[in-house]
């Protein structure tokens, strides 16, 4: 009797070994908890930014003092993706208005740059869009002004205070992470030939060697762009030192920036706008981005029983994948700058003319071509951050393509953005090429109300996957059942080759990237629906969440961050 005692015993104990061992997710895909805390939480695509986002809400700060603390801090670290050369967006939901605001912090085109001027410089290089580096796309840097309004508005501490962390790692410098170091490490190859100071800022000889996994990289020029610009604000940046800094070597090198256009600049306070899904209210900004894609397809989506059809199946993929070239067809004629094209913005997000478009939908033959619909007119980062007060923000900031143009003013430790790739040169375009005129963009941040109430910030971070990606993680959660983590973990898929903003035609269909992990079934089924089917082992963007529970009448943060990148969400 001791004998079987013992032995059921034994096999307790080892059951109870196995359970602390392995962690049951009862899912198909690696996942892992999600992380939860009471008084702030911060998510991004950094662990060493995260902290120093944990470190300014410990201090004080407010949610948008530890997003101005951490975005400066990833512009230094991940300048593969960001930094102050580039444009910024975020949504703010303050906990003392119970409101969402939004803030469009891109940049415009050179004044002094006409579109007869572009197409001329265009010729020399035999091209009919624009480029991706040198010169020619090069707008004006949105993200200084976004960081000042934000910090006008909702700050606690001083400017100078939420820069000061990433300031002191650009002078005492940083270990580079394997998965920054592998982009990085293209730039030398990409940036040579161009005027300016690439090498001199982003190689550790000066020559064209990149920081390897571990290398310590510093940015002594950065530091002091930004110790100027916590000194002296947002104008030492666009009308003192830094702006006469630019134009000088701008007149010297080719370049189109003038002073002027940096004295001109302003950000927008924009009110974001939503579609209700299912009972969530889902809020994106308005163009000159991408954000109502996401609205769109949503409510195409909301047509279709997703849940009863199954996460990852032949019919639910297929059904997305639809509705998204139907949005993008969309996205290609009206997403454009509100101050240069009148974008039927009323119409696009109707449930009725949602309804209609749903009708383009072959449940079982994917479509060639997709028309917009007629209408009568009468890489990136994303973080999210909350405090102690309930105010949350969810922020997306990047350079655009790599690290952007390649051109460097020596001395400034920063690359200016190529997001003027984006316009089109195609005359009557909506988004065509204008002096003083701002690019589509692709960078969008999510925020979810639900009863009036926040629900998530939440945001997916890579070009044209960035709606894909919005749509993906929420239906997962919305219609699938999944956690925030497991959101953002499971399997997803990217379509391209749609018509672009730019002017670019579709004329195949397109193609379906598949992650590993949709069942092969899927795969299948989706072939012989006429779907061109590819994999691809990256390109699924990054992924970084805030999730608001009550718990016995108590608010709870849920944070969740990216697997394919090296993001840490945390709190406290």
């Amino acid at each position: 009797m001791k004998a079987i005692r013992f032995a059921a015993a034994l096999l307790l104990a080892v059951d109870l070994a196995s359970a602390q061992i392995d962690r049951i997710t009862g899912r198909s895909f690696a996942t892992r908890s999600e992380v939860l805390a009471r008084h702030g939480m911060v998510c991004t695509s950094v662990p060493a930014a995260t902290q120093v986002g944990l470190d300014i809400l410990k201090k004080g700060g407010s949610a948008v003092d530890a997003a101005i603390a951490v975005n400066a801090t990833l512009g230094l670290m991940e300048p593969v993706s960001n930094g102050v050369g580039g444009d910024l967006f975020a949504i703010v939901y303050s906990a003392r208005d119970n409101k969402l605001y939004g803030i469009n912090g891109s940049g415009r085109s050179p004044l002094g740059l006409s579109y007869d001027q572009m197409k001329a410089e265009l010729d020399k290089l035999n091209r009919k869009t624009i480029p991706p580096r040198g010169m020619l796309p090069i707008s004006v840097p949105g993200t200084v002004d976004a960081w000042a309004e934000l910090h006008k508005k909702f700050g606690k501490l001083k400017l100078a205070d939420d820069l000061a962390p990433a300031i002191h790692y650009a002078e005492e410098g940083f270990p580079v992470t394997d998965l920054i170091a592998f982009y990085w490490h293209f730039g030398p190859e990409l940036y040579k030939g161009l005027p300016g100071g690439f090498f001199e800022t982003y190689t550790l000889d000066g020559k064209g060697r990149t920081p390897a996994k571990g290398d310590i990289f510093k940015n002594p020029a950065l530091a002091k762009t930004l110790r100027l610009i916590g000194e002296k604000g947002r104008d030492a940046f666009y009308k003192g030192e830094i702006a006469d800094k630019i134009d000088k070597f701008m007149q010297e090198n080719g370049g189109f920036l003038r002073k002027v256009d940096f004295e001109k600049h302003t950000s927008t306070w924009v009110d974001p706008v939503s579609v209700n899904y299912r009972g969530y209210d889902v809020f994106e900004l308005p163009p000159n981005g991408q954000g109502i894609a996401t609205l769109q397809i949503l409510n195409v989506l909301e047509g279709y029983d997703l849940a009863k059809m199954g996460r990852n199946s032949p019919d639910t993929l297929h059904t997305m994948i639809e509705a998204k070239k139907i949005a993008w067809a969309d996205r290609a004629k009206y997403y454009a700058d509100p101050a240069f094209a009148k974008i039927p913005l009323k119409t696009l997000l109707s449930k009725e003319y949602a309804a209609e478009r749903r009708k383009l939908i072959d449940p079982m033959r994917a479509a060639k071509t997709v028309a917009a619909g007629k209408i009568d007119h009468g890489d990136t980062i994303y973080m999210c951050a909350a405090d102690d007060e309930g105010n949350m923000v969810s922020l997306i900031q990047s350079n655009y393509r790599g690290m952007g143009s390649g051109i460097v003013v020596p001395g400034l430790g920063f690359m200016f953005q190529d997001r003027g790739e984006l316009f089109s040169m195609e005359p009557g375009h909506a988004n065509v090429y204008a002096p003083g005129k701002r690019p589509f963009h692709t960078i969008i941040p999510g925020f979810v109300m639900k009863d009036g109430k926040p629900w998530e910030a939440f945001g997916v971070m890579g070009g044209g996957m960035q709606p894909q990606g919005h749509v993906q993680v929420l239906t997962n959660q919305i219609d699938f059942g999944l956690n925030v983590q497991e959101a953002g973990d499971a399997s997803r898929w990217q379509h391209e080759g749609d018509n672009e903003p730019t002017g670019e035609k579709m004329e195949t269909g397109g193609y379906v990237n598949l992650e590993s992990g949709i069942p092969m079934e899927t795969q299948r089924e989706l072939w012989k629906r006429g779907h061109n089917v590819r994999f691809d082992v990256g390109g699924y963007g990054g992924y970084q969440a805030i999730k608001v529970e009550m718990h016995d009448g108590q608010r709870v943060y849920v944070g969740a961050s990216e697997s394919r990148k090296d993001g840490q969400a945390a709190g406290y």
